[in-house]
């Protein structure tokens, strides 16, 4: 029964990387192969000998003598509550990044991000590169890097039409947000993964990871600045969007509430997804209140809550990510609990590579496949201490390392999406300095 769920795992992996050639969105063999594998392992439970305690990372002894069944001490009872703690660390990611991902509708709800929009004032095409590989250095470490992307792409199609100039921004915005995710405990799943499992904590992750992550996007824009496709200034948009009155304002709230998430934490010492709903509360009550009192202005009778703000933004939250996340997580906690994760951690450790090395692997990896079950992987693997610098390397390989690949990350993904780049455009043009930036800030981190 353990091929079937390793063929089950690397089946659903394979569609997912060929997403496009299918023409099959990867949620659904993501869903699909959770579900097969969990069942696997419910229907191969009483031939299994090995069984992974997820609440002490440790293998259950003598599991294979166990009763298949009984209240305490059976298989099934290991099975229910390794299933149950899957799901619920799994839902408590899920839930924070709803939180996050309707604060961000909210504010776009208003019209937030107009406010970025205008501080971009220059037509020269360098200086605006810098401009929004910083904004998106910035804002994915307070929104995180899909959102900040979604933001950014937003934001350039209202200041340049040429659409091959426009593509080449958004493959340095995919650098840039990828690179400000890794050294934030919300900037990207990987890192809200690991600071949610203990592994490392809010300061000490920015501590360690801001100039690495500086550094590779640093140095692929100030190459990308010699290109000659950044020469030369763009042509002036003359787009007037409505401006809000009330959009800096919803701005200004809605991120400092998610930064004020991680400052939660620390102080209660409760889950993050707590704090994300303190916050999303919050930030809802400003926007029904100000939107309530325009209502009230202008004398409309007919306004009922489903079409207030935050209805509105819970309607276009990317739910398919949510889903396409949950199956992803799912699955690796599936392969963990039959102990087979841990065992090939042990089996890489005792073969004698270097971790450094191994870990630098992962980054590449994270580019083919997907980072988020190679860091779900890496929680089974490696039992270090919290703030041990095997996860913080790992936090920045594999939230730095998707970005070779345009499938490699979040937001490679919706930038792919939004701008309809294709995946060997992206290989050809911008992978070369994702790499550079990767080995230059993987080079940093291990000097420090």
């Amino acid at each position: 029964m353990e091929i079937f769920i390793v063929s089950v795992f690397i089946l659903g992996y394979l569609a997912i990387t060929l997403e496009h050639s299918l023409r099959i969105d990867k949620l659904i063999p993501a869903l699909i192969m959770m579900a097969l594998a969990w069942a696997g392992i419910a229907f191969g439970l009483d031939n299994f000998t090995t069984w992974f305690d997820s609440h002490n990372s440790e293998m259950v002894e003598g599991f294979a003598s166990l009763p298949l069944e009984g209240h305490h001490g059976s298989k099934f009872a290991w099975f229910e509550s390794t299933l149950l703690h899957h799901f619920g660390k799994t839902c408590e990611i899920l839930i924070f990044l709803v939180g996050a991902m309707t604060i961000v509708e909210i504010i776009d709800h208003f019209n937030g991000f107009q406010t970025i929009k205008r501080i971009i004032k220059t037509n020269k095409k360098a200086t605006l590169l810098w401009i929004v590989c910083a904004l998106g250095f910035i804002l994915s470490a307070i929104i995180d890097n899909l959102t900040a992307t979604i933001v950014l792409i937003t934001i350039l199609r209202k200041l340049i039409k040429d659409t091959n100039l426009r593509m080449w921004y958004a493959g340095l915005i995919i650098i840039a947000a990828n690179a400000g995710g890794a050294w934030s405990p919300i900037g990207d799943v990987t890192t809200t993964m690991l600071w949610m499992g203990d592994k490392v904590s809010a300061i000490e992750l920015a501590k360690n990871l801001l100039l690495p992550s500086l550094v590779c996007m640093i140095i692929p824009t100030l190459l990308a600045t010699f290109l000659p496709i950044f020469k030369g200034e763009i042509e002036a948009s003359n787009d007037h969007e409505k401006i809000s009155k009330h959009g800096t304002k919803m701005l200004i709230i809605g991120l400092g509430m998610i930064v004020f998430v991680p400052i939660f934490k620390t102080v209660t010492h409760l889950p993050p997804y707590v704090g994300m709903m303190l916050s999303l509360g919050i930030v809802s009550l400003v926007a029904e209140f100000v939107s309530n009192r325009e209502l009230s202005l202008t004398t409309i009778e007919d306004h009922d809550h489903v079409h207030g703000p935050t209805f509105r933004a819970l309607s276009k939250i990317e739910m398919p990510s949510i889903l396409f996340f949950l199956g992803i997580l799912m699955t690796v906690a599936a392969l963990e609990s039959l102990g087979l994760i841990f065992m090939f951690g042990n089996s890489v450790v005792d073969s004698g590579i270097d971790i450094d090395i191994f870990i630098l692997l992962l980054g590449v990896g994270s580019a083919i496949i997907d980072n988020v079950p190679l860091v779900a992987a890496s929680m089974g693997m490696f039992q270090e201490a919290t703030d041990h610098t095997l996860w913080h390397f790992i936090a920045y390989a594999a939230g730095t390392g998707g970005s070779m690949l345009i499938i490699g990350s979040a937001a490679g993904v919706v930038a792919m999406g939004m701008e309809k780049i294709s995946f060997f455009w992206y290989f050809k043009k911008i992978a070369w300095l994702a790499l550079i930036g990767y080995v230059a800030g993987a080079v940093v981190f291990l000097f420090m």
